[in-house]
């Protein structure tokens, strides 16, 4: 029996939701150990295995010299953005951190519409303000310090547009898995000093979490999006991405006994129907 394209985009989308959800568990998991270990962590495998895929593929990883500014600009506005992801998640539910974090494609949207000259219909303009609308509700705007984490997971969702929009604008002109290579490069040179200024030596027990629930899962679910997105256009498999949310709830309270507040709720609510709204409605302009 044939697979569809669509089949397997779908599959490999709920690969990489299911593995960005083992992560946010053990970033959470291990409180001991300082964000930077985390994040180094999390990029070592990413950069391990990116390596061994462009070395059995007998890829160079050379980029051409216009596109080198951009590579960077993809690497530096993704570093960021997750170091501001796993201190969300730290201090955040995970249902809050991730629905803060799905806002990127509102920002990708913003993003494209500026800088390459992408053209917004009506339909999506009121689906980026319901977005927005939402992010009230999942942050409670205030003036108190407890509105940091979700502020850095606003900032989080803002990066990750701007990486997104890169690397669209590099697609067909640097491979996925060299944007990935440098990515995860770049995070591992700027975390490494950072770590070493605040090293908590792990124990067995966290130093395996380090290494399988945050870099094999994020790594599961870095490659799980990339071939999601090979397999089949975002408009036919992105929704599926949103079921993190759901996960997240789940996960939130069968391991942490958390769940989010009334507000947050009717944010995530917003963020989900809108996305259904968006995609039903993208669906209809590429048909």
């Amino acid at each position: 029996m044939m697979i569809s394209n669509k089949t397997k985009g779908v599959f490999w989308m709920l690969v990489s939701v299911l593995g960005f959800t083992f992560m946010g568990i053990a970033v959470k998991y291990l409180p001991r150990i300082p964000t930077y270990e985390k994040v180094f962590f999390r990029n070592l495998v990413s950069l391990m295995l990116s390596a061994f895929i462009l070395f059995r593929q007998k890829e160079s990883i050379k980029v051409e010299k216009e596109n080198i500014p951009f590579v960077f600009g993809r690497s530096f506005f993704g570093f960021i953005g997750m170091v501001a992801n796993f201190y969300a998640l730290e201090n955040l539910t995970m249902a809050e951190a991730n629905m803060l974090n799905k806002l990127s494609p509102v920002f990708v949207t913003i993003c494209a519409c500026i800088f390459l000259k992408e053209r917004v219909d009506k339909k999506q303009v009121i689906g980026i303000i319901l977005m927005l609308l939402a992010v009230v509700f999942v942050i409670k705007p205030s003036f108190s310090p407890e509105v940091i984490p979700s502020l850095a997971g606003l900032f989080s969702a803002v990066l990750a547009g701007f990486s997104y929009t890169i690397i669209r604008y590099l697609n067909g002109k640097v491979k996925s898995e060299i944007n990935v290579f440098y990515f995860s490069l770049l995070s591992v040179v700027c975390t490494f000093p950072l770590m070493m200024m605040n090293f908590v030596k792990p124990t067995l027990n966290e130093f395996l979490i380090l290494l399988g629930g945050i870099g094999i899962s994020a790594a599961m679910g870095q490659f799980g999006l990339t071939y999601a997105y090979t397999f089949a256009p975002a408009s036919e498999v992105s929704i599926y991405n949103y079921v993190i949310i759901i996960t997240s709830m789940l996960m939130d309270y069968v391991l942490f006994s958390t769940i989010p507040d009334l507000f947050s709720f009717i944010g995530g609510f917003i963020i989900m129907t809108t996305a259904i709204y968006l995609y039903i409605h993208n669906k209809k302009k590429d048909n």
